[in-house]
């Protein structure tokens, strides 16, 4: 079943890379008592995701956060050590947190998953964007097409704040 909008997002881990090596983070602690922007992609470092959703991520970081948004998050299907590179490259501020959902536990579990197989990529995630406050969602753009960024970016998602 997709998660819609009034619902509390399941309990999932997260790996996060920090100073201190992969650590995991559950879904209670990136998001009780918080209001967080989440963008999913289905990949990292892919045309799409790489050069059109993220620049527009952050080009709107700062404008979200000044509308009260805590933490910008990123989820991908994709290992920690992918996330980490892929964070060094696309969020020169450090802006963002770049959650790895590397066996699409938290993906299948909200409903958003499709199967890139017949290209290679196994299961991936929808594109969308996502507000959550404190786990709760309250705004979510689903793309239509996985190489589209008509509904999912930093753009949109502040127009909604």
């Amino acid at each position: 079943m997709t998660i819609k909008v009034g619902d509390r997002l399941p309990e999932a881990k997260f790996r996060v890379m920090t100073g201190e090596g992969p650590q995991v983070k559950t879904t209670d602690e990136i998001f009780k008592g918080k209001k967080v922007a989440l963008f999913a992609v289905p990949g990292a470092y892919t045309n799409t995701c790489h050069k059109m959703h993220m620049p527009g991520v952050f080009q709107n970081a700062a404008a979200m956060k000044a509308k009260g948004v805590d933490t910008i998050a990123v989820v991908s299907v994709n290992d920690i050590f992918v996330m980490k590179a892929w964070q060094r490259d696309t969020d020169m501020n450090n802006e963002g947190l770049y959650l790895a959902d590397g066996n699409a536990e938290f993906t299948k579990a909200v409903g958003l998953e499709f199967d890139g197989s017949a290209n290679g990529l196994g299961i991936r995630s929808k594109r969308y964007s996502m507000l959550v406050e404190d786990g709760v969602v309250k705004k979510l753009n689903v793309e239509d097409v996985p190489s589209k960024v008509e509904v999912s970016g930093g753009d949109t998602l502040l127009g909604q704040l």
